[in-house]
């Protein structure tokens, strides 16, 4: 029987930024990267299932935690050598990621992820009304059926989604949420370079997430990846790997990574 106790560690990156992360399980190594506006903490059920299978490293991205700040200079090229530096710290005998799985990655097609938000939500920053720049982020990229909602009323309704402690955390990582969806549009309609992954990849989503972005990236992306599989939740949206059901989501990547 593995033991899922977490401990926290740290690598250092190729610029000397400070990388930390969870680790849990026994096994064959896996790297786990959380999302935008998520800490690695947000991701410990879905790890602790992965654990029964395997030795899990849950990312602490930069900006979050115990791990340095973003940096003047960041770039996706920042998240690739932090990736890379915990890829060296904690699988030294295993150089290449030979499986992925995604849950409803965020890949802009042809525009497909809004953009046009970033303005109101840059001013409101500089003006410290978060909750305003959340509401603003949310109500742009969220579910289609959630797009028509007041700014105001959706205010009101965020008590009954995110309890006071993640609000707090959330809001915290409103300026890091900014930075990475600018690289996001900057690389927008990038997804032809995907071709080059050798690896096998599992593409998953959320029957209900009800976003278009997503079922865009899911076609896209089965199309031009070498090899690879989609896996539809029927029941979940796009909090089914964190929030409503991490351990079923767990067991199909278990699944996939065992075969």
């Amino acid at each position: 029987m593995s033991t899922t106790t977490d401990t926290t560690h740290a690598v250092l990156s190729q610029d000397g930024a400070k990388i930390s992360y969870l680790s849990m399980g026994s096994g064959p190594s896996v790297l786990v990267l959380p999302g935008a506006l998520s800490m690695a903490a947000d991701y410990a059920a879905f790890a602790s299932a992965l654990a029964e299978h395997f030795t899990v490293h849950i990312i602490e991205r930069r900006g979050r935690g115990l791990s340095s700040p973003q940096g003047d200079d960041y770039s996706i090229l920042k998240e690739r050598e932090d990736v890379l530096a915990l890829q060296q710290g904690v699988a030294r005998n295993n150089p290449l990621l030979t499986k992925i799985a995604v849950y409803e990655p965020g890949v802009s097609i042809d525009g497909s992820i809004p953009m046009h938000w970033m303005p109101g939500y840059e001013k409101k920053l500089a003006e410290k009304n978060y909750l305003d720049a959340f509401v603003e982020f949310s109500l742009a990229v969220g579910p289609e059926r959630a797009r028509n909602t007041s700014p105001w009323l959706m205010k009101l309704l965020l008590p009954l989604f995110l309890n006071s402690h993640e609000r707090k955390l959330m809001l915290g990582l409103l300026p890091e949420n900014l930075r990475e969806h600018q690289e996001v549009a900057r690389l927008d309609s990038s997804y032809e370079n995907y071709r080059e992954i050798p690896a096998d990849v599992l593409l998953m989503y959320g029957g209900k997430s009800n976003v278009t972005w997503v079922d865009m990236s899911m076609e896209r992306l089965a199309a031009v990846l070498p090899r690879s599989e989609t896996k539809e939740f029927p029941k979940l949206d796009h909090f089914g790997i964190d929030k409503r059901a991490p351990r079923e989501v767990a067991k199909a990547v278990s699944v996939y990574f065992l075969k």
